[in-house]
């Protein structure tokens, strides 16, 4: 099936620019008037078509100039309305493209391809959260497992009541730990390095 006119596929029905069947259909009046006076045959808004903006290239004169413009993407059903209203050789042709269109779209094989891509899309989006989430388990285990030492010892003791029985403060006893590389600081906590931290020394 040779292309007519360019068609979006990206959609979950495929649609076509208004612009883009406005000069294929070789419409005389302004698009700006002309979309407007179509859309008085009951097409709706976010059902048949959908506005966008678009830019393009315009010859003016002899340079060529960059605008916004306004399009829209329009569904088929609508776009084949459209060919009908203009009764003439060209809609008829346009309109019978469309047709051809929407028989191959509908066709089950291309429905079950459509669908075997989906499903293998959502598959690779689970499979790279499951990885994300892995990297983040795995970044916590140290932390869990110095968690699990700390709260399955029966004997622990402050800081405060360790640095007494050595007659210093327990600002003095997490400075010299500090300075001797076994516990860090993280915000207000104090956390022994990984080569002491399933010592039984916390």
């Amino acid at each position: 099936m040779n292309e007519l006119i360019t068609v979006n596929y990206d959609s979950e029905q495929p649609t076509v620019l208004g612009r883009d069947l406005h000069e294929a259909l070789g419409i005389k009046t302004a698009y700006k008037d002309w979309f407007p006076r179509m859309c008085e045959y009951g097409f709706e808004e976010g059902k048949d078509f959908n506005p966008l903006k678009n830019e393009r290239v315009q010859m003016e004169g002899s340079r060529a100039v960059s605008r916004i413009v306004t399009d829209h993407q329009i569904t088929i059903p609508m776009a084949k309305e459209l060919c009908m209203i203009q009764r003439t050789e060209v809609g008829r042709k346009y309109r019978q493209y469309f047709l051809a269109v929407e028989a191959k779209w509908n066709d089950p094989d291309a429905v079950i391809a459509r669908g075997y891509e989906l499903s293998q899309k959502k598959l690779a989006e689970t499979m790279q959260l499951l990885t994300e989430k892995e990297a983040e388990i795995s970044e916590m285990k140290p932390k869990v497992r110095y968690c699990d030492i700390i709260l399955s010892c029966k004997e622990l003791l402050s800081v405060t009541q360790i640095a007494k029985d050595y007659g210093k403060s327990a600002i003095w006893l997490n400075e010299f730990l500090c300075k001797h590389k076994i516990q860090y600081k993280q915000g207000k906590n104090w956390f022994l390095y990984q080569r002491y931290a399933d010592k039984g020394y916390a």
